[in-house]
This record gives structure tokens, C-alpha cells and sequence, in this order.
């Protein structure tokens, strides 16, 4: 396996990355890039995302956003974790492979748990299940009883659910209409939320199998992937890749609150503006969709129930209801305050990096097991 820290400087994304590593591995034909932003609070947490992207450019760039948006969001949940991510490059058309998720296990096990990951969009918990076998260094692996941990996006679609309904009180969540932009894993478990409390859908996602599930099962409407920022609705929750929120769609929208699962939701810092200008509410994706890495942290350091989980991503709307306020006083918007406070909260403590393993998790697998499959 070839592995090599990029220099990623004159990347817009950069933002101070203390690290940026390529590998490419030619027997089972991985490329991937692990972007580590901050260890300042604890090692790197975030999900691994499985795509086809249109150069390793667009990888990069997406790695770093998403790895920035991690810090954020655990120093947000109050975690003891810094913020990384993954991203695995895929062929259009091409499906993962065994070969490629042990690879990326081993990938990971080089940087001695400065990096913990999960899975993200594209990977599931089998797949971790087998990166597993290479590093202890991850979570969000099946889960027995009543223990932490398990597939996040129930977690993740629960703190969003939860601030959605904190927003928009007094008024029901029966009385409203929501535009749910992906109704893949975490977008699904949405629907069946906002179904479950009375919400009428509309949904598109790329996936007709997964939009005729949701008009099956919560008497969905379904319209075009190109029509849902648009269409009528009380709510819009983003639940597909990020990016969906930008100067050529904000002219457009009808919902006058955005709350949905999917990270870096705005394209810019600029259209957090763009959004406040026109009255739109937008709800920081990062703090309302923390969810899934409580659950993926709680699993990783042990000894949390499933009944835990419940009681602290019920605490995201608390956080929620202080961000409108501060964003109330300050006539900044959501997303500002946001930044602004997980900034400070990340600065708060000097020194501490996660190769120091200070914050448990699971035992170790077989070093030399792992070493053997290096190419």
C-alpha cells in the first residue's frame, strides 16, 4: 500500500487540517484519503463516505469540508473527540469489495488512532465489521442488546427530528408539510419520524426504489430530485449530499425553516447570509445531526446503553433553542453562532492530541495479523 501526507494548503477547504494522507492500494484497487482536522480535544471521529467523485480534487476538497464540520459537530455534542472523515473513491458503477474495506482497515491502523472512523454514506456496518479486522480504531459496528452503537442513523434522524420539533413549537408537527431532499438510511428514518407524529412528505431522492418505499409506507409524494428545494412546504430537511443550499437554489425555496441531516448543507459561508436575508431559518446541520457520532462515540468508549443514547441526542434541541436565542440577540445567523461557539470550544484545550488514546475504546486486534496485509 502506498501511502503519503498531501499538501493541501492552497485548498480553500484547507482551514488548518493537521494532516491530509492519500493511500492507494493496487491489490484491491483502494484509493482513499483520510483528512484529520483537529485531535485538539481528542482523536479524529468521523464517518468514512463511499462515492464516485469526479477527480481526486473534488475528494480532497470534500474530505476537508467534512472532517472540519466533525470538530465542529463533537465539540458541539460535548464529545471527547477531535473531527476527521474518510472518503473512498469509487468507479461510477463500481461495488465495494471486501478486499477494499480491509484495506482501508489497515489504512486507518497507520495512523495509530489519531483518526476513529464509522460508517458514512455509501459503507454500512459490515463494511466496518471488516475494517474491524484490521484496527480497533472503529465504531458504529453491530451491536447486541441493549449496548451503544449499531448502524447511527437512527440516532442521527432522531436529533434531527427532535430539533425540527423544538423549532417550529407551539406548532405540531402533525400541522406540516416537509420536503425530505434523500430518503436513503438516515432520510427513511426521518420519514418515519415525521410520519409517525402526523407530517405530510414529499420526497425525492435519486433512488426510485427508495422513494416508492417512502410513498408505500408514509403516503409520500414523490417528486423530481430537481423540484424538491423548490416545492411548497413548512420544512425543508436536506438529507442528501451536501452543498444543496447555494445562490442558484435560495431564490427558489418555499420552506421558510431548513433542518435536515446532510452535512455542509450550505454551498458557502455566503449563503448563510443569503438565507437570513430572506427570513429562511436554517438550523446548523452539524449540531442537529450529531445523533449518529453520539452513538458511534458511545459504542467506541463503551459501557453506554441504548437507553443513554436516547437521553443524550435528547439533549440537541436544548443546544438548538440556546443557538436561536444567542442568534436572536446577536442578529447573526444559526449557522454563525455555531461556528463561532464550536471554535471556541475546540480552542479551549491546548495541546491535547489523540494519538495519547486517553479516551479508552475497544481492544486491539491482532497487530500482526493486521501488518501481514500490507502490501
Amino acid at each position: 500500500m502506498d501511502i503519503k501526507q498531501l499538501d493541501c494548503r492552497s485548498n480553500p477547504a484547507f482551514d488548518h487540517h493537521e494532516g491530509v494522507y492519500l493511500a492507494r492500494d493496487a491489490r484491491s484497487g483502494l484509493e482513499a484519503i483520510i483528512a484529520v482536522h483537529s485531535t485538539n480535544l481528542g482523536p479524529a471521529a468521523g464517518g468514512c463516505r463511499r462515492w464516485s467523485y469526479g477527480d481526486r480534487e473534488s475528494a480532497v476538497t470534500d474530505a476537508l469540508r467534512l472532517s472540519r464540520g466533525m470538530s465542529y459537530k463533537n465539540a458541539m455534542a460535548g464529545l471527547p473527540f477531535g473531527g476527521g472523515k474518510a472518503v473512498l473513491l469509487a468507479q461510477p458503477g463500481q461495488a465495494p469489495t471486501r478486499q477494499e474495506f480491509e484495506a482501508f482497515g489497515r489504512f486507518v491502523h497507520t495512523l495509530s488512532g489519531r483518526y476513529v472512523t464509522a460508517e458514512d454514506v455509501g459503507v454500512s456496518t459490515e463494511n466496518m465489521r471488516v475494517v474491524r479486522e484490521r484496527t480497533p480504531y472503529v465504531s458504529g459496528l453491530p451491536q447486541e442488546g441493549e449496548a451503544a452503537g449499531g448502524d447511527p442513523s437512527p440516532w442521527t434522524a432522531l436529533g434531527v427530528f427532535l430539533s425540527l420539533q423544538r423549532a417550529v413549537a407551539p406548532i405540531d408537527v402533525a400541522e406540516l408539510t416537509v420536503a425530505v431532499q434523500g430518503v436513503g438510511h438516515v432520510g427513511y428514518h426521518l420519514c418515519k419520524l415525521l410520519h409517525e407524529a402526523g407530517a405530510n412528505l414529499i420526497v425525492s431522492d435519486i433512488h426510485p426504489a427508495s422513494t416508492a418505499r417512502a410513498a408505500e409506507e408514509f403516503g409520500a409524494r414523490v417528486v423530481p430530485v430537481d423540484q424538491i428545494l423548490s416545492v411548497e412546504a413548512d420544512v425543508l430537511a436536506p438529507c442528501a449530499l451536501g452543498g444543496a443550499i447555494n445562490e442558484r437554489s435560495i431564490p427558489g425555496l418555499k420552506a421558510r425553516l431548513i433542518a435536515g441531516a446532510a452535512n455542509n448543507q450550505l454551498a458557502t459561508e455566503r449563503d448563510a447570509l443569503r438565507l437570513h436575508e430572506r427570513g429562511i431559518l436554517l438550523l446548523p446541520d452539524y449540531v442537529i445531526n450529531a445523533g449518529g457520532i453520539i452513538a458511534v462515540a458511545r459504542e467506541y468508549l463503551g459501557g453506554s446503553t441504548r437507553q443513554d443514547l436516547v437521553r443524550e441526542v435528547g439533549l440537541i434541541p436544548g443546544r438548538v433553542a440556546e443557538l436561536l436565542e444567542l442568534s436572536k440577540q446577536t442578529s447573526q445567523p444559526p449557522s454563525v453562532v455555531a461556528d463561532r461557539t464550536a471554535q471556541r470550544l475546540i480552542d479551549r484545550v491546548p495541546g491535547a492530541t489523540g494519538a495519547d488514546a486517553s479516551v479508552g475504546g475497544p481492544a486491539p486486534v491482532d497487530n500482526d495479523a493486521a501488518a501481514g496485509h500490507e502490501a
